[in-house]
């Protein structure tokens, strides 16, 4: 079996592409149940894999110079049904139940996932190829109002500029 190259992905695959690289944000955390309201630091470090068919994602969140979230995430195109997918595994330790799945609306990827605690809803909007805003959101289970989370902006900065462990 051979592995996609990028100039054989469809234009959806390589639209997945756009999260690929090393970034650096500063993120506002709301109140939550899981966690106090405050700034936070996070790294992202994304490469594509499979030809560009996956992107596999690492996420590292800090508050007060220690790691206080982390996340791996891979983002697929599933092309039977027209959205990208992310499984994410977070830690947290709640396993999905199935994938984050959505579409893009010009340079804004916005994603879904239910599991039994409620609905989540993440944004990424790309100002250009080296900034991107991202927001969570929650939606309990029996509420129709969404709770902010974090929301984030990361520039793309040198994989040497990440931190290491």
């Amino acid at each position: 079996m051979n592995a996609a190259t990028f100039s054989s992905l469809s234009a959806d695959h390589q639209r997945l592409q756009a999260l690929v690289g090393a970034w650096h944000g500063e993120e506002d955390l709301a109140a939550t149940q899981w966690t106090d309201a405050g700034i936070a630091t996070s790294e992202v470090v994304a490469q594509a894999e499979f030809g560009g068919l996956f992107v596999v994602q690492r996420y590292r969140q800090w508050r007060d110079g220690t790691v206080s979230f982390g996340a791996h995430s891979v983002f697929g195109f599933d092309q039977q049904n027209s959205v990208v997918t992310m499984h994410q595994f977070d830690s947290m330790g709640f396993v999905p139940t199935s994938p984050a799945s959505g579409t893009w609306d010009g340079n804004t990827l916005t994603l879904l996932r239910s599991s039994p605690r409620g609905a989540a809803r993440v944004i990424y909007d790309f100002d250009g190829s080296d900034s991107c805003r991202t927001r969570l959101q929650f939606q309990p289970v029996g509420s129709d109002a969404w709770q902010e989370m974090v929301s984030g902006v990361y520039r793309r900065v040198p994989p040497s500029e990440i931190k290491e462990g």
